[in-house]
């Protein structure tokens, strides 16, 4: 990939991140303050766990792609006690982290990474890769909000909370 082309695909992928932030912190937004220990099933995670995950994660992506290393990502540590507090930190660690990967040249943004022995791609591949984690996640968080008969923001289109165009509307 050409540092032109690795430009010009994340100049898409930043604007897509955008978008995708934005939904995010309205879905960790809407978790209620007394649902943090609630768990889909044995084998998932509380509430609390997943919103720290997806804030740490996101905060991982976005310093590996920035330092052009990731081999690993940091250990997540125990979660805030309040999802006021979780959804702060998105914004306090996330965000800063996204401002170094715009500020990556495009020279650097053609830089082959390898990402955990898993693949070696040019760095702003990656940041693609960070949009459908963060997705993934967020779908998990979203379920969490129906089973917990909580409100769930629009995300693409309406949902039963918001139907279609009330959140452009409101």
């Amino acid at each position: 990939m050409t540092p032109e082309q690795a430009r010009g695909l994340a100049a898409y992928l930043f604007q897509t991140l955008d978008n995708e932030f934005a939904t995010t912190r309205k879905i960790l937004a809407a978790v209620p303050a007394n649902q943090l220990n609630f768990k889909l099933g044995d084998k998932g995670r509380t509430t609390a766990e997943l919103m720290w995950h997806m804030v740490q994660s996101d905060r991982g992506f976005g310093e590996g792609i920035a330092n052009l290393k990731l081999d690993s990502f940091p250990e997540e540590g125990a979660a805030p006690q309040t999802a006021a507090e979780i959804a702060a930190a998105y914004d306090r660690e996330v965000l800063p982290a996204f401002e170094k990967v715009k500020s990556l040249t495009p020279e650097q943004l053609a830089t082959p990474v390898n990402f955990m022995n898993f693949a070696t791609l040019p760095v702003v591949i990656y940041i693609g890769w960070w949009a459908n984690h963060m997705i993934h996640h967020r779908g998990q968080l979203s379920t969490y909000l129906r089973a917990m008969n909580a409100h769930v923001p629009s995300i693409y289109g309406g949902s039963a909370d918001e139907p279609f165009g009330m959140a452009a509307t409101a």
